[in-house]
């Protein structure tokens, strides 16, 4: 039999493009996506996308979906002891890998590994180490397309969210922008692709700027409190609705 693998799904270009190479490698058995949605709105922590467009992205892959939802203004403690607790429950089941789409961030590679070390779990980095231009160039070239649903602030405006993930929305990013967004600039939302059954019919709604500034108290536990000087707490957000 083949290995048992949780896939952990954004719903981005880079956890479809991962989906994708595995898919085509047929190692793996996949037992399903798994996502963290924030509990009091319903959408993709850091990403902003509705619970629903997750599902009709999961339905189109003709995989299964398990999302976990953290509760609002999670410590790092809590959203630790919770993934925790979900990686347990898939270890339970059979599973004994996990897929990610990181390319070469060393410290999330280390942590991710730390964090299913303790449950016996594997990680599995499928574009690890593959420049960020190229994997877009196979991204267009398999047929993928999706839409830019968040920005960092501190690297770029509003004009940035909303719009098709293509090469001119490339050509467009300042420096230092990292062409993929490996360090958080911006987030992408998955709509078709060469495994989807059918699209998912979506529509740009409003764009909003959110500030997620972090607390004075308890720095230690924050999970803002350790972000790197290229982070920001402050995104532009496309609403993007289910047509």
């Amino acid at each position: 039999m083949k290995p048992l693998s949780v896939f952990n799904w954004s719903g981005g270009k880079d956890s479809a493009l991962a989906l994708y190479r595995v898919q085509q490698q047929q190692k793996w058995q996949l037992h399903s996506l798994f996502t963290t949605l924030s509990q009091a709105h319903q959408r993709v922590t850091m990403h902003g996308v509705r619970e629903e467009l997750m599902r009709a992205q999961a339905e189109a892959l003709s995989l299964p979906w398990k999302p976990v939802f953290l509760p609002e203004n999670a410590s790092m403690s809590e959203y630790n002891e919770t993934m925790a607790e979900a990686w347990a429950n898939f270890k339970s089941e059979g599973v004994t890998n996990a897929h990610f789409g990181d390319i070469y961030l060393e410290d999330l590679r280390k942590y991710r590994e730390g964090q299913l070390k303790e449950v016996g779990v594997t990680a599995e980095l499928p574009l690890w180490g593959d420049s960020p231009e190229r994997l877009l160039q196979e991204f267009w070239q398999a047929g993928f397309k999706a839409k830019v649903v968040c920005v960092n602030g501190k690297h770029l405006d509003s004009s940035f969210v909303g719009r098709e993930l293509d090469d001119a929305f490339i050509q467009g990013l300042p420096a230092p922008v990292d062409p993929c967004g490996e360090n958080g600039e911006y987030h992408s939302f998955v709509y078709d692709g060469p495994n989807f059954k059918q699209p998912v019919p979506v529509q740009v709604g409003e764009v909003v700027y959110k500030s997620y500034a972090p607390v004075t108290e308890n720095t230690e536990d924050n999970c803002f409190a350790s972000a790197p000087p290229a982070y920001d707490t402050g995104f532009w957000f496309c609403d993007l609705l289910l047509v």
